[in-house]
């Protein structure tokens, strides 16, 4: 049974009488728009003769009740629009319903309404509407957090609880319109790559999400079961096998934005459901990459800001190439003071011990490495910077560096201490790929569950050969991180993963009263907890009868003495 407050009730009384009054609360038909707030504040002093006979709809936010004439705001996807209703004008006839009882009673705020008029300015210079026609579109049965803003537009009382901002996205937008911004931004960052990557002829594809395979990087992935194959498949943690399989098949380049999933941690700066590009082109290797993303990540800049220089806290950031070059050996040379090169497996497990670097016994060479340089080395890379030249045991996919040995042809570009991208000279030899492979079962083997499979429809493509490649990975949720200075990713998410939701549960004044010295008085006594609510014996009783049945308390006896708990 749903639990209403006294104002949801109150608000599903007022949609009944709507409804006996004759006017749907949800009617079907369309609603004509023909212009936005935005439009009208940016463009009616103008042109203000083309602002006679407006359409516009919204939810409304504000009323002012004066009489037989009210003020009142709407809100639409482009901001607020002051509202002047006057009784006469949308009531003409002898009958008043419309004002007298539904604008001025029925009508609360959060509920939607369309309405006609022509655009003028108050005697306070307020760019107004004067309705001349008025439609209930929509009514809101959950009221809205009321915000407050000041002649300032300082917020008080606002909707600013992240965990309830993340869970209710819609209420957030409502409320907080500032979010969209964001949102406007990243859809804008996807579209500007977008359209680099057409101008050069590229491809956008998209490659499956479920997988008999799970491969393309080293993570944990998402199980799941196809009952009529009668088969596992796995959620991708990467696209990468496929996008190399089209380009073994003849295209120069190809790219797709697309879900990823990985089901690992969650942080500020990772969720298990996350956005990726990922882009291959032919006949291209990693050095060429370098320079097209320097060139890519300037244009993203100046199409957000239009400035190469971008502020993140208290940093400012800039993307203008070149961007620094610092091999991963170096980058541990030059920020831990050790030189990791020559060492082996053993060596490089005393090292992490020394360093108070957790390690595991599934951990091979590769990882270990990592492990020293995401502790020493990745907070100081702020300004963009390139990570290069990987060991081999890293990095299973890149291909071997043409003149050191041991090392891949490999890159990472780091900024402000994060891992934005990554990018390989792409492995095309069938034999290499077929061994490292191997070697990532031995991996597996050992307890390492982030290992790669084997993949032998991949290995098949590229029997048939594929040629000279790059590839490049972008993660879209980091970089909108950086170009929005926000410092979690559940800010760049309409709808980050969340724990599930603790029901709510409605209390009653005296519930309300008790459940606060409760826990306010821990451990608590019953006698002293009741003699501080001054209740009547018979309102105590209803009121811990109600709390013991919705589950928010419970009394035990322990010795002489009663103690009330509270559920966990």
């Amino acid at each position: 049974m749903q639990l209403l407050s006294e104002q949801e009730i109150e608000r599903r009384k007022d949609r009944e009488e709507l409804m006996q009054l004759g006017i749907n609360p949800y009617p079907a038909e369309a609603f004509p728009i023909n212009v936005t707030s935005e439009d009208i504040h940016k463009n009616y002093e103008n042109h203000k003769t083309d602002y006679k006979d407006i359409s516009i709809a919204g939810r409304l936010m504000t009323k002012r009740i004066m009489g037989s004439a009210s003020f009142a705001e709407i809100q639409d996807s482009t901001g607020r629009l002051q509202i002047y209703v006057r009784r006469d004008d949308i009531c003409p006839g002898e009958d008043k319903t419309l004002y007298n009882s539904v604008f001025k009673k029925l009508l609360g705020i959060g509920d939607f309404i369309g309405v006609k008029g022509y655009i003028f300015t108050t005697q306070t210079g307020e760019i107004s509407l004067h309705v001349t026609e008025l439609k209930v579109l929509s009514k809101s049965v959950k009221p809205l957090p009321v915000v407050k803003r000041d002649e300032e537009g300082n917020v008080y009382d606002g909707f600013t609880d992240p965990e309830m901002r993340y869970r209710q996205r819609y209420v957030d937008l409502t409320v907080n319109p500032e979010v969209k911004q964001t949102f406007i931004t990243r859809s804008k960052i996807i579209s500007t790559m977008r359209r680099y990557f057409d101008d050069h002829g590229w491809l956008e594809v998209e490659t499956p999400i479920l997988q008999a395979v799970h491969g393309g990087a080293a993570a944990r992935p998402f199980q799941t079961h196809h009952n009529t194959l009668d088969m596992p498949l796995f959620l991708r943690i990467a696209n990468e096998l496929y996008l190399k399989r089209l380009i073994v098949g003849g295209f120069d380049g190809v790219y797709e934005f697309g879900k990823m999933f990985r089901n690992e941690g969650m942080d500020r700066t990772h969720n298990p459901e996350f956005t990726s590009m990922e882009i291959y082109v032919a006949y291209k290797d990693y050095i060429w990459m370098m320079e097209m993303v320097e060139d890519l990540l300037e244009k993203v800049t100046l199409a957000i800001h239009g400035d190469t220089k971008v502020k993140v806290g208290e940093k400012e950031i800039d993307f203008a190439g070149p961007y620094r070059r610092l091999t991963m050996y170096d980058s541990i040379k030059e920020y831990a003071g050790i030189d990791v090169s020559k060492m082996g497996e053993e060596e490089l497990r005393k090292v992490c011990a020394e360093l108070a670097i957790e390690v595991d016994d599934s951990m091979g060479k590769g990882k270990l490495i990592d492990e020293i340089f995401g502790e020493k080395v990745e907070e100081h890379l702020v300004q963009p910077t390139y990570i290069t030249d990987y060991p081999i045991e890293m990095t299973p996919l890149a291909k071997k560096h043409r003149t050191e040995p041991g090392l891949v042809e490999r890159f990472e570009l780091f900024v402000n201490g994060k891992e934005i991208a990554n990018a390989y000279t792409e492995l095309n030899d069938p034999i290499d790929q077929r061994e490292r492979f191997e070697d990532q079962l031995k991996l597996a083997e050992r307890g390492d569950d982030e290992a790669m499979a084997m993949d032998e429809d991949f290995l098949r493509s590229l029997e048939y050969g594929m040629p000279p490649t790059s590839g490049l990975g972008i993660g879209i949720d980091r970089l909108t991180m950086l170009l929005t200075n926000k410092t979690t990713i559940q800010e760049v998410l309409f709808f980050p993963q969340m724990r599930p939701e603790k029901k709510q549960v409605e209390m009653t004044e005296e519930e309300k009263m008790i459940f606060e010295l409760v826990k306010g008085n821990q451990p608590a006594l019953l006698p002293e907890i009741k003699g501080m609510t001054d209740l009547s014996n018979k309102k105590w009783d209803v009121a811990m009868k109600g709390l013991s049945k919705k589950g928010v308390v419970s009394v035990r006896k322990e010795g002489e003495n009663l103690f009330i708990d509270l559920a966990e």
